[in-house]
């Protein structure tokens, strides 16, 4: 894993002696950061359930400050010669071992106070956020890294906040330094609207399926459960989903018949791409978590950092 990432490096020099309308007036610094989502069952992080899968994303604890101590989502910088997509690549490879093949642009985010210390004449942070969606194998790459306790895997719809629901950070904003809270439900929010299409579904499972998987999957993003019989019955007639010769082996009951995805790879091109289930049924039809302003990519796709790398 890599070092420390401090994002004031990659700022222009305050002159000697500057004072804080001075630092006020220098340019935006530039942060990457990614929401990086994968299935977990909850009987793996301790937690009482059935062993069905939830969501979950990989925080660091910052240590420095502001926000010392306390969870954030990784980041990592950009230099001059490599292309937005390009840094996220290599940041991921470098910091998590990670090469997920979903990874997309999220957002913009530069509010005019998102770094936190206004009173103070901070430099104004402006970052790029993506999002990556990981299978449960691949996730099991960044486990080496907790044991530094500065990397640890949180449930997506209440990060950074005890088991209690209590916030841990004290940042008043659902237990994330920054504005955190506000992107992890922004790419919550872009994730559900984005179910509808089985790609989606496809990066978080293997190479070959059940449908009760499947539906497990859609259950987990959605934070409800789904009816068995109308999810098979929408499923019906997907070119980009088709039945193998295989079965899963090792169950009670009648082996289920495993399935595989044959469509696109790479991120949504909601213009060609088909829905899965056709045209958002109720069960896709998520509401946005907390206010977020519409999207309007800047680049491309992808990026995430390091075990103790974080940036606003």
């Amino acid at each position: 894993m890599g070092g420390i990432f401090d994002p004031t490096l990659l700022r222009p020099a305050a002159p000697h002696g500057a004072n804080v309308a001075e630092r006020a007036q220098l340019p935006p610094s530039l942060a990457i950061s990614t929401v990086i989502f994968a299935l977990t069952p909850d009987r793996a992080r301790g937690e009482a359930s059935q062993g069905r899968p939830t969501l979950w994303i990989p925080l660091v604890r910052r240590v420095k400050e502001p926000f010392k101590g306390q969870w954030a989502l990784p980041g990592g910088p950009l230099t001059s010669t490599e292309s937005l997509e390009d840094a996220a690549r290599r940041n991921l490879k470098e910091t998590t071992g990670l090469a997920p093949e979903y990874l997309e642009q999220l957002y913009a985010f530069g509010g005019l106070n998102r770094s936190s210390r206004p009173d103070r004449g901070s430099q104004r942070v402006v970052s790029i956020v993506y999002w990556a969606l990981v299978r449960p194998t691949e996730a099991e790459l960044l486990g080496a890294g907790e044991a530094t306790g500065n990397v640890a895997w949180h449930r997506a719809d209440s990060a950074g906040a005890d088991k209690d629901g209590a916030d841990t950070a004290g940042s008043g904003d659902g237990g994330l330094a920054f504005d955190h809270r506000d992107i992890v439900d922004y790419a919550l929010w872009r994730l559900r609207s984005k179910l509808e299409y089985a790609q989606i579904a496809y990066h978080f499972l293997g190479e070959t399926f059940t449908l009760a998987q499947l539906r497990e999957v859609y259950e987990a993003i959605l934070a409800k459960p789904l009816d068995p019989a109308n999810f098979r019955r929408q499923l019906k007639g997907m070119a980009e989903i088709e039945p193998t010769e295989h079965v899963l082996e090792g169950g009670r009951h009648r082996p289920p018949r495993l399935y595989r995805y044959t469509g696109a790879r790479g991120a949504i091109d909601t213009t060609t791409a088909p829905p899965l289930l056709g045209s958002a049924p109720e069960a896709l039809s998520a509401q946005r978590p907390r206010p977020a302003p519409q999207p309007r990519p800047v680049s491309t796709p992808s990026d995430l950092t390091a075990s103790t790398r974080s940036t606003p």
